[in-house]
């Protein structure tokens, strides 16, 4: 859905963007990499209008801190 802006379920191409966060208390839609928000990672949803299936994604430019992370692993 990201890179297609079609639902791989229904076909449709009404696709919403939903921007991740970090609020108070590690709220929002993110990965937390440590005890404050200035750690975290946003996590971005994309929802079909039509069939309510999502997917969720990290950024291109977080994706080597989450990499580094020691909470992440292989």
């Amino acid at each position: 859905m990201k890179n297609n802006r079609m639902c791989p379920k229904c076909k449709s191409d009404d696709i919403v963007i939903v921007d991740g966060y970090a609020g108070a208390y590690g709220s929002g839609n993110n990965i937390m990499l440590g005890a404050t928000i200035f750690s975290a990672v946003p996590v971005d949803r994309y929802v079909c209008c039509n069939c309510g299936f999502t997917e969720e994604w990290v950024r291109e430019s977080d994706l080597a801190k989450l990499k580094e992370s020691k909470k992440s692993h292989t």
